[in-house]
C-alpha cells in the first residue's frame, strides 16, 4: 500500500502568533515553527497501517526551505520519503489554491492508494483543503476519521459526533482527513533521526508538478490586531455573592 500524508509546517502552537496588519497574512517568522500536531497523528496513522499492509509512506508539503525540518521529523518517525513543493509565487496561497496544487503534487507520484491529511491546519483553520483535494483527484473523500482500517480495497473510517458514532467506507484510491482523537503519535527515535538525513527529500516548483502558480482566488482585505484582553468584573460576596454571579451569568446567556 502506497500512502501519501500532507503535512504543514506551523507557528508552534503554544507561542504567541503574529498578524502582519499590512498583509493580512500571519507572520511566520514571530515564532518557532513546527510539525502540525493533527498532522503528526495522520503521519502515524500512515505508518500504522504501512506496518499493517507493507508499503511506504510519503510525506508532502507545500512550503518554504524551512518546512524541511517538518519533513525530516516525518521522515524520522518513519515515513519513507518526502515531496516539498516551494514557488514563491505560491505564497500565502488561498485554500483552494493551496488544493490545487497539492493535488498536481499528488498526480506525479505513482500507484497512490490512500491520501492521508489532518482536518485543518491550526494556522488556518479553514478544513477545506482534504475534501478538495478529493474533488480535483475525483476520488472518495473521508473525513473526521476517529479510527482507520483497511480490508482489502476498501478503507472503512468511525467518526464520531455530539450524536453518536459513523461509519463511512469507500473502495481506494481515497482521502482521508483524520481527528484528534485518532492517536498517540510516536516520537522518533534516536535511530529513526539520523536515518532521516538519508532518506530522499525531493523539492519541486510549481511548473514542475505541472500546477498553476495563478494568484489566489481568495485573499484578506483587512486585518486588525487581536484586541488586549478587558479585565473581568469582580464580584466580591458580601453576603449576595451567589444571586450576583448567578444574575451575571444569565446576563451572558450562560445559565
Amino acid at each position: 500500500m502506497n500512502i501519501v500524508v500532507l503535512v504543514k509546517q506551523v507557528p508552534d502552537t503554544y507561542a504567541e502568533r503574529k498578524l502582519d496588519t499590512a498583509t493580512g497574512l500571519l507572520d511566520r517568522a514571530a515564532s518557532d515553527a513546527v510539525l502540525d500536531e493533527i498532522d503528526e497523528k495522520a503521519v502515524e496513522a500512515a505508518l500504522q497501517l504501512k506496518e499493517g499492509h507493507g508499503g511506504e509512506v510519503t510525506v508532502v508539503t507545500m512550503g518554504p526551505e524551512r518546512a524541511d525540518e517538518a519533513l525530516r521529523k516525518a521522515l524520522a518517525m518513519g515515513a519513507d520519503q518526502a515531496v516539498r513543493l516551494s514557488d514563491d509565487a505560491l505564497a500565502g496561497a488561498c485554500a483552494v489554491r493551496t488544493a490545487q496544487t497539492l493535488a498536481a503534487v499528488i498526480g506525479t507520484l505513482d500507484g497512490v492508494d490512500l491520501i492521508l491529511a489532518g482536518n485543518e491546519a491550526s494556522d488556518g483553520r479553514t478544513g477545506a483543503v482534504p475534501a478538495m483535494i478529493a474533488e480535483l483527484l475525483g476520488i472518495p473523500a473521508l473525513t473526521h476519521a476517529a479510527a482507520i482500517t483497511v480490508d482489502g480495497p476498501a478503507v472503512t473510517v468511525r467518526r464520531e459526533t455530539d450524536r453518536g458514532t459513523a461509519t463511512l467506507t469507500a473502495d481506494l484510491p481515497a482521502v482521508v482527513s483524520v481527528g484528534e482523537k485518532l492517536n498517540d503519535p510516536r516520537y522518533p527515535s534516536f535511530k529513526g533521526i539520523m536515518s532521516a538525513k538519508k532518506k530522499p527529500l525531493t523539492t519541486l516548483t510549481a511548473a514542475h508538478a505541472g500546477a498553476g502558480a495563478d494568484e489566489a482566488l481568495s485573499a484578506v482585505t483587512s486585518a486588525v490586531p487581536k484586541p488586549p484582553k478587558s479585565a473581568g468584573e469582580k464580584i466580591t460576596d458580601d453576603g449576595d455573592g451567589g444571586p450576583r454571579i448567578a444574575a451575571y451569568l444569565a446576563s451572558h446567556k450562560l445559565i
